[in-house]
């Protein structure tokens, strides 16, 4: 019972850890919007059925049932059609879809933090005499019907007198400001929990106290996983080392640390080393002779080195068949920033090969493949892995909760880097649509020719629909793939 209690307590911290998060990067939008004089109609977490909500000033904050984003309503993100048009007020979300019977969809563009399909406001059949919308000049079928409600959707949320405070109307830096407020929140975030990973933890640090030894040596090329009769016996077994020793000094020279201790045995093979060791509290000396041996060759990421034939690459080196203890050593803060790019790196990686990544997603969801441990998941999967962890008795409590916040500044890493992506309607394509503006504007100056004005994002709803469907879908397959074939960390 415990066990269960402690796992739904694991998928509770990453719940609220995630809403917490999506709530934080759409502050990042929210505060410079508001700051530059946007008006923000709304603030959400979450999309579908609002379960709770309140009105400070113009502004509703609120609550929603699905907890997979979040988005924040700004007036007039795409320029009007016609100069000088005004159209009629009405409050949007982001990228509502809006299907009425006899009517297109709807994109209407808030906060592109995290992409989803939501419904909003419809505007009533016309009344009678009312001419129809879809006989208004430039309404078109299609695609470049898409585009103009969306930008006429735009147009309705203006205000007459409101249109100084349109999101169009910022000046590019704004823009790009506004739009990279909500992944530097998860950026900041990412940094606080790997903080605390790092320096209120510490970060797991070998010792020179032995932690395990063997009874026998095996090589690097044989496939073998336990002793055979005719396996060497391995030297630290045979001069009587324990676990629980620790080595002080090789040779006279004091050992500081599992990397020195493990060089001199590498470098030693078939010479006779003397092993000062502290053993319950007393001091003896023990004498060692490494036996050569086979070793994989890894590179500077501690992967194993193949061959053009795909064989893994060996050297000869002294061994002696003994594995150190790890304990947490508490680092510096310079130290997190480092943590922070390396995450980010790997981030980078996954998206670079997500095409590939999902159709593993793919086989192992349907098929008898196995799932990638450092593939994609979706929150289900991180959720599974908390609760997981949380409710195990093979980890040390601080371990764990060490363990759920790191997952938790890799949710926030994730959220950065993948918001960063420029294709609308992630934040990364509002930044482009913002730079190419400002491009669009120098290079107007000069030659000395009119301004352009702003770029009209609004040719790329369709795109943006595009990328949505693709998103949910990989969505929809992560979280199966989660649920009948789940990443699983103690296997």
């Amino acid at each position: 019972m415990l066990e269960v209690l402690l796992y739904v307590l694991g998928i509770l911290i990453i719940f609220v850890g995630l809403i917490v998060s999506i709530g934080l990067h759409e502050v990042g939008h929210l505060v410079p919007a508001k700051l530059f004089g946007v008006k923000v109609t709304q603030y959400m977490v979450g999309f579908g059925k609002t379960l709770f909500s309140w009105r400070k000033g113009e502004t509703e904050y609120g609550v929603k049932m699905i907890p997979l984003g979040g988005y924040i309503a700004m007036i007039g993100m795409y320029p009007p059609h016609k100069p000088g048009e005004v159209p009629r007020a009405s409050t949007t979300g982001f990228l509502n879809t809006v299907v009425q019977e006899g009517a297109p969809a709807r994109p209407v563009a808030g906060d592109p933090g995290t992409a989803t399909l939501t419904s909003g406001p419809v505007d009533p059949d016309p009344a009678p005499g009312e001419p129809d919308r879809m006989d208004e000049p430039g309404a078109r079928p299609g695609i470049g019907g898409l585009v103009d409600d969306a930008r006429l959707a735009s147009g309705e949320t203006i205000a007459a007198g409101e249109e100084h405070r349109t999101f169009y109307n910022l000046s590019v830096w704004k823009k790009v400001v506004v739009m990279l407020g909500g992944p530097f929140m998860n950026l900041i975030l990412a940094f606080v929990c790997f903080a605390i990973v790092l320096v209120g933890f510490g970060a797991p640090q070998n010792t020179t106290t032995l932690g395990a030894v063997n009874e026998c040596l095996v090589s690097a090329s044989s496939d073998a996983t336990e002793c055979t009769a005719d396996a060497p016996a391995a030297p630290a077994a045979a001069a009587g080392l324990r676990p629980g020793d620790t080595v002080l000094a090789i040779n006279g020279t004091r050992i500081t640390g599992w990397d020195q201790l493990r060089g001199i045995v590498s470098d030693s093979p078939g010479q006779d080393l003397r092993f000062e060791i502290e053993r319950d509290g007393a001091t003896e000396t023990v004498s060692v002779v490494p036996a050569a041996n086979e070793r994989a060759v890894v590179d500077a990421e501690g992967v194993a080195v193949e061959d053009d034939a795909g064989r893994i690459v060996t050297e000869s080196v002294g061994m002696i068949g003994a594995t150190p203890t790890a304990e947490l050593v508490r680092q510096p803060i310079t130290e997190v920033p480092v943590m922070v790019g390396d995450a980010a790196g790997r981030m980078v990686n996954v998206i670079i090969q997500l095409p590939q990544r999902m159709v593993g997603v793919w086989n192992a969801a349907f098929g008898s493949a196995e799932r990638d441990p450092n593939g994609p998941l979706s929150v289900v999967g991180v959720g599974r892995i908390a609760g997981e962890v949380v409710s195990t008795d093979q980890v040390p409590v601080a371990e764990r909760v060490q363990f759920v916040v790191g997952l938790l500044g890799n949710v926030n890493i994730a959220l950065f880097i993948f918001n960063l992506v420029p294709l609308m309607p992630l934040d990364g394509g509002h930044v482009a649509g913002a730079v190419y503006e400002g491009l669009k504007r120098m290079w107007a100056r000069l030659r000395r020719k009119p301004d352009p004005g702003p770029v009209d994002t609004a040719k790329m709803v369709p795109i943006t629909f595009a990328v949505v469907v693709v998103l949910g879908a990989m969505t929809l397959l992560l979280i199966y793939a989660d649920i009948v074939k789940p990443v699983s960390i103690f296997g």
